[in-house]
């Protein structure tokens, strides 16, 4: 089961509970595989930061299990082309290291454009990252699209 945390909350619960969201704050380490057996993989979903040959920045949100097309993120975006942002770079232009990366505090800094796959508004609710490693949230997909401007599209690579 997962763990109920009593920790110092992350910016982006704060941020939440300003705003009066609500939310589930869990205790899974994604990228070290630490996912309790009472949740499943499909509803984890990774935010990844890409930038676009016309509009710069753009984040894409998918579940852990799927691939990114990018040929479809760049269609939805207005873009020919997009690439991920290198690991390097990318805390320099998200805030975020690798695996922190969440849609609630990029959007509350830079306001890039977010995308989130359709398979999110099909469960209703998702994980995804709380700002922190090891830490997420899950919330309610279509609540969360709405406090960030985020678009439903559909951006998995076909299997």
């Amino acid at each position: 089961m997962a763990k109920k945390i009593k920790l110092k909350k992350t910016l982006v619960e704060q941020i939440l509970d300003k705003a009066t969201i609500s939310y589930e704050s869990l205790a899974i380490n994604v990228p070290k595989g630490e996912i309790p057996d009472d949740i499943s993989k499909d509803d984890i979903f990774k935010t990844l930061a890409l930038k676009g040959d016309k509009t710069g920045p753009l984040i894409g949100i998918l579940p852990i299990t799927e691939h990114l097309s990018e040929k479809k993120l760049a269609k939805v975006s207005g873009n020919k082309k997009v690439t991920m942002i290198p690991q390097k770079d990318l805390q320099k232009t998200t805030g975020y290291v690798h695996g922190a990366n969440n849609p609630v505090g990029i959007h509350q800094k830079h306001r890039f454009p977010i995308y989130i796959d359709t398979s999110a508004i099909e469960k209703g609710h998702m994980i995804v990252s709380a700002g922190e490693l090891g830490r997420s949230i899950k919330i309610a997909s279509s609540v969360l699209a709405e406090f960030v401007a985020a678009e439903f599209v559909d951006i998995k690579e076909l299997s």
